[in-house]
């Protein structure tokens, strides 16, 4: 069967569509979460908890386009945001890069419940974004 508009969805689609749409959610709800913790330490300017509100309203728009959508755009949008804040946990996990510019010194040499499970949920979400990349065909 050709794809066209109205075509069903097949059963891969829909598993790394509904996988992508939770990882995602996970990945704001833990942003939200500590945003409130994090931003304490820059209660006047660009903090942690900003860059944390930041990244969870990015992840939930990825959800929404994920979700309604499900198109080759959608999938890399989802990509950018699992992976670049894959990149960024694991970076100021294990690097201690300073302040530059608005951006705060954010160095965390620990792992805790929820820095662990939003890193799971980016990573998972990575790789089943990038899957639904590979197999959705251009709509």
């Amino acid at each position: 069967m050709s794809r066209h508009a109205g075509a069903r969805t097949s059963p891969v689609e829909l598993v790394l569509r509904v996988l992508v749409v939770a990882t995602l959610t996970v990945d704001a709800v833990v942003h939200l979460r500590l945003a409130g913790m994090y931003q304490a330490a820059a209660s006047g300017g660009v903090g942690e908890g900003t860059l944390f509100r930041v990244e969870a309203v990015l992840a939930i728009l990825s959800a929404l386009f994920v979700a309604a959508r499900g198109s080759k755009a959608a999938y890399a949008a989802a990509f950018v945001v699992t992976l670049g804040g894959l990149v960024v946990v694991l970076l100021y996990r294990y690097v201690n890069v300073p302040a530059f510019g608005p951006i705060p010194a954010m160095y965390e040499p620990v792992w805790f419940f929820q820095k662990s499970l939003s890193a799971v949920a980016q990573g998972v979400g990575a790789v089943a974004a990038a899957a639904g990349f590979v197999h959705t065909r251009r709509r």
